[in-house]
């Protein structure tokens, strides 16, 4: 039997019913496939091509057959420059690429390159936003390098939500209320994982593709899997019938709702989640600004609630209100919060060293990040070499835990805030050191490294 192996992370992930309510497109694939295949799902969780090609890809290449189909689904963890773990610059994602690509061409198997699918994150005008940073882009040219098949999930499944729109698309995500779930009592807001519905529609479009793909063997694909489902009812917030009447109500019930995120009078994030909880007779929050109705959350049996906004956040200063809803129709006092987001995140600021200094090969970067900015980074080349947790006073300090090679090196320094980051803070700096080749080091090369206390001599050059 021939084979179709997935490999990618959470959103292509098979998933247990215990696991609901999240699905992986990668669990309905063998839906759509003609008779003689079958899906071998190697996604997991936090998997990046990094991970996937050091640990695992050997023993894949040992189970390949000629004419078996690779599906690569990376990209979108790779994009998360604040998790040295994951993240790879553009550039390292394309080479792995591109190894991957040579390594199931040689076992005579045919590999096929995703972009990774678009998130549940529309503008204020209701148009699917592009939050994957240019990744799409870097797995479309490592297809055009390598002349592997290319299957575009970012295009397809921006046009799946933009059909959708806003009132209709979180009912493919991992999106629900607080006091569904058993196992996520406080509720999910997320725009990435997909549940059941979404996991299985994102694969007959995968499916789909892969039936027109150049490249893909004819007949993996059984065309009359193919048809479209029906699309998701709207979302329960947006069926809610005169919710501007409750902002006006004359009479009033019970005490406010409290919010207990974001902080008021803070940097909020585009697609910040406000939380909180409530009296225990409000069966429903609604969240207004300006007076118009933005959507509603039901708290769980404890009152905690959690909602986000369909539409991300523009720039700008907001006032939200929010007030409850009880089972017998009463309206609580309004609560309302200040906030507001940013129209960029600032760079940080490179205090120490200044750019052009001379430094010792251990040198401290130290400097200062604005306001909500949680973490600095460091990347040289392309490479991704620290972090710095930002204090609460703003400053940040950074050592590198191994010594500089001596000669001229440019670090950037790049802020994170939510899921977005700043342009760069480039700082050119010039390491201090003895050459490789020096007779203060090729002298002590025939002994052990010696320990830092040790007075053995010479001087072996390494500070």
């Amino acid at each position: 039997m021939k084979k179709i192996c997935v490999l990618g992370a959470s959103v292509a992930t098979s998933r247990t019913e215990a696991e609901g309510p999240v699905a992986g497109w990668g669990q309905y694939l063998h839906e759509f496939l003609a008779p003689g295949w079958e899906v071998r799902n190697f996604a997991r969780d936090g998997m990046t091509a990094r991970t996937y090609y050091t640990e695992r890809f050997a023993t894949l290449l040992n189970l390949l057959e000629p004419g078996d189909l690779v599906v690569l689904d990376f990209g979108g963890a790779e994009q998360r420059i604040g998790n040295p773990a994951r993240y790879h610059s553009g550039r390292e994602l394309g080479e792995f690429l591109a190894l991957f690509v040579t390594g199931i061409r040689a076992e005579g198997a045919v590999p096929v390159l995703l972009t990774p699918s678009a998130r549940c994150v529309f503008d204020a005008e209701g148009r699917v936003e592009e939050t994957r940073d240019g990744y799409p882009q870097v797995v479309r040219e490592a297809a055009a390098e390598t002349g592997a098949a290319l299957v575009d999930m970012n295009a397809h499944t921006t046009r799946l939500l933009q059909e959708l729109g806003p009132a209709r698309a979180k009912r493919y995500f991992r999106w629900f209320d607080a006091g569904l779930y058993e196992e996520h009592p406080d509720g999910v807001a997320d725009v990435t994982q997909l549940n059941a519905e979404g996991a299985r529609e994102v694969a007959r479009i995968l499916a789909s593709a892969l039936d027109r793909a150049p490249g893909v063997p004819s007949g993996t694909i059984e065309p009359a899997t193919l048809a479209p489902g029906e699309y998701p009812p709207v979302a329960a917030e947006f069926t809610v019938v005169g919710p501007e009447g409750a902002l006006h109500a004359a009479e009033r019930v019970g005490s406010a709702p409290v919010l207990t995120a974001p902080a008021p009078d803070r940097p909020a994030a585009p697609l910040q989640k406000f939380t909180g909880h409530a009296g225990p007779d409000v069966t429903y929050l609604l969240f207004f600004e300006n007076g118009g109705y933005l959507g509603g959350s039901a708290p769980n049996d404890r009152g905690r609630f959690l909602w986000r906004r369909v539409l991300s956040w523009p720039p700008g200063e907001h006032v939200v209100q929010v007030v409850g809803v009880t089972a017998t129709g009463g309206v609580t006092p309004a609560a309302s919060l200040r906030f507001e987001v940013p129209d960029q995140v600032p760079p940080p600021v490179v205090t120490a060293p200044a750019s052009g200094a001379w430094v010792n090969p251990r040198p401290r970067f130290n400097g200062t990040a604005a306001p909500g900015v949680t973490k600095v980074m460091a990347l040289e080349g392309e490479r991704l070499i620290g972090e710095a947790v930002v204090a609460e006073d703003g400053t940040w300090s950074m050592r590198h835990p191994h010594s500089w090679r001596p000669g001229a090196h440019r670090v950037e320094f790049v802020s994170i805030f939510s899921a977005l980051h700043s342009t760069a803070t480039p700082v050119d700096i010039r390491v201090l050191g003895v050459p490789e080749d020096s007779f203060l080091r090729t002298s002590a090369g025939a002994r052990d490294r010696c320990g830092d206390k040790c007075d053995h001599y010479p001087f072996d050059g390494r500070w």
